[in-house]
């Protein structure tokens, strides 16, 4: 279990330091993690051009994927700039960190209102902030994990208690996971009650309280998978994706096929075939599809492995910082990351029912690439503190 330690952070636990000769500076920054970041950045970048250039033609550009990604890192990239000059125990002061609270429950409600969400493929995810579309809930998780850190590091909480240190703690993730699930968009939210789950569990909760929970999470996300007609075709499909090739197996088992059709070594970096309209959402949901095919089950395994050293050293700098609070929003940052990686790859090789959840650093979207820089870059920080 995690404790905070003694000295002037324990009396003062969110105040900032007044030694400016010792300011963390750029150098601090913990190798490992700024390496397998930028190499993540980059193979993202080559996957995404490969898996969307023939579906981007239609929009008169093959690079008109690309365009927007990089115009979402251009967007983090100043994000990271900002965190990176502060003290990350800023981010525990109550009007920052209950006003990104606030700000990310109204704009997940603001989805739900028909005409002001934007409806896409079925789903109400986004908000349209004049040419540009934005998905409050990538905000929303990582402003959850800011919250939860902070919550967690109060010399009151006590976690060992049940209704009156664990259950509060899940009220405000219970409410989140309830508007995303308006959506709908089950991945997304279960993300957050398994990372909010997490972070409880290195706080200190007690193993029988977080089975509870965890049984009362069963039952709700079981009521919800069968409540509906498609949601049980999707739940059986999954499992002999080939028998529901005409309806809700179709995208599985295309994405199985290009697996196949990469085998140990792949066709080469852009020569895959299922991208060519066989493959829905090449480059977003279903981009380690192509990967595989691309890459092949070698180039799956080199993939794995980056992420695998980003996680290891995003734990590595949780597990480092001297103060409570920092070691559990870097450790709720990295768990949120490894969490979508996993959830991501498991639907994409048949081990899940399909969902709509991106591979971080790889899938599409300028909000999700730009809220993640801006992540990493508080663990860079963390990083940066713990080395000066």
């Amino acid at each position: 279990m995690l404790r905070p330690v003694s000295g002037a952070n324990e009396a003062r636990p969110f105040a900032a330091p007044r030694d400016t000769k010792n300011r963390p500076r750029l150098r601090d920054i913990d190798r490992g993690l700024a390496a397998s970041f930028a190499l993540l950045l980059l193979v993202g970048l080559a996957t995404l051009y490969a898996a969307s250039y023939y579906n981007a033609q239609d929009a008169g550009s093959a690079f008109s994927e690309v365009a927007s990604q990089l115009f979402g890192i251009a967007v983090g990239a100043v994000g990271m700039a900002v965190i990176l000059r502060l003290d990350y125990r800023v981010l525990a002061r109550p009007w920052l960190c209950g006003g990104l609270l606030a700000v990310s429950l109204v704009m997940l409600g603001l989805v739900a209102v028909p005409g002001i969400g934007r409806m896409l493929n079925g789903s109400r995810r986004w908000l349209r902030l004049g040419p540009v579309s934005f998905q409050p809930s990538e905000l929303a998780k990582y402003s959850m994990i800011l919250y939860l850190a902070r919550a967690l590091s109060g010399k009151r909480r006590d976690v060992t208690r049940f209704f009156r240190g664990l259950v509060p703690l899940f009220l405000l993730p219970g409410l989140m996971f309830m508007l995303i699930l308006l959506q709908p968009n089950l991945s997304t939210a279960g993300s957050i009650l398994i990372v909010t789950a997490v972070m409880v569990m290195i706080a200190g909760a007690r193993w029988l309280h977080l089975g509870l929970i965890g049984a009362a999470g069963m039952a709700l996300g079981t009521f919800y998978a069968l409540s509906e007609g498609y949601r049980r075709a999707r739940l059986m499909s999954f499992r002999h994706p080939f028998d529901f090739m005409t309806n809700e197996g179709y995208q599985l088992s295309q994405s199985l096929l290009a697996f196949g059709s990469g085998g140990l070594f792949g066709m080469g970096m852009g020569m895959g075939r299922q991208k060519f309209a066989f493959l829905p959402y090449p480059e977003s949901d279903f981009i380690f599809a192509v990967v595989g095919e691309d890459l092949g089950f070698v180039g799956c395994v080199a993939v794995l492995a980056l992420f695998a050293a980003f996680l290891f050293c995003g734990l590595r700098v949780a597990m480092g910082c001297p103060d409570r609070f920092g070691s559990l929003l870097a450790g709720g940052i990295t768990c949120m990351i490894g969490v979508q990686c996993v959830l991501n790859v498991a639907v994409v090789i048949g081990m899940m029912p399909t969902t709509g959840l991106p591979l971080p650093f790889f899938s599409a979207g300028g909000t999700s690439i730009s809220i993640l820089m801006c992540a990493v870059a508080v663990l860079m920080n963390i990083s940066m503190t713990n080395n000066r």
